[in-house]
């Protein structure tokens, strides 16, 4: 099976992580979406971030009526931070079976170069890329066996959701309902997570 995962710290997921996990699992040659919850992202303060099982709990919530995407929890008994590699290393052992492909914003390519055994994952994973306002990529810059996927995007983001709750302000329509509802319940975001 090719699966394609989308690694993100969802927090918390909402509308347009959904759209591109979708469009993904969908308009692709891929047959299901890990969105797979990162614990702590190597080039993000760990602070900023929700529990990750909670995040975890969220994603799970957002996609579970969707057969072709699935909430992964690979990385939290993995060293942190987590490191692609280190994932995708992990995986490929642990899943000789299937293929895997990350899915990512050309936003990212920038950093790429930093990432943690950059070179081996360029030559040995495919690479999904869709397209980010101000990100131009050209698909012939890229290695062969990487794809440009245009696919839809949502501006929104997950701090301008955090911004809002802790603003008293709603959520409806920037997350599914079901998210929506356990981040009231749980009061989520109030004040105790940084912007």
């Amino acid at each position: 099976m090719k699966i394609g995962l989308f690694f993100g710290s969802f927090n918390p997921i909402h509308h347009g992580h959904l759209i591109m996990a979708s469009y993904m699992a969908y308009e692709t040659d891929l047959e299901r979406v890990w969105l797979v919850v990162s614990p702590q992202n190597p080039l993000k303060p760990a602070a900023s971030l929700l529990n990750e099982y909670q995040r975890l709990h969220l994603v799970k919530l957002a996609v579970e009526a969707d057969p072709r995407l699935e909430a992964s929890a690979i990385e939290f008994s993995l060293p942190r931070p987590s490191f692609t590699a280190d994932t995708m290393a992990y995986l490929l052992e642990k899943y000789p079976q299937h293929q895997f492909a990350i899915i990512m914003g050309s936003d990212s390519l920038q950093n790429f170069p930093r990432w943690k055994n950059a070179s081996w994952l360029q030559t040995h994973i495919a690479f999904y890329i869709y397209p980010r306002a101000g990100f131009p990529v050209n698909a012939e810059d890229l290695p062969k066996h990487w794809q440009v996927v245009n696919a839809p995007l949502l501006n929104i983001s997950a701090s301008l959701i955090r911004k809002r709750i802790r603003e008293g302000k709603p959520i409806r329509y920037f997350v599914p309902d079901a998210v929506a509802k356990e981040i009231e319940n749980s009061h989520y975001y109030r004040e105790t997570t940084p912007a």
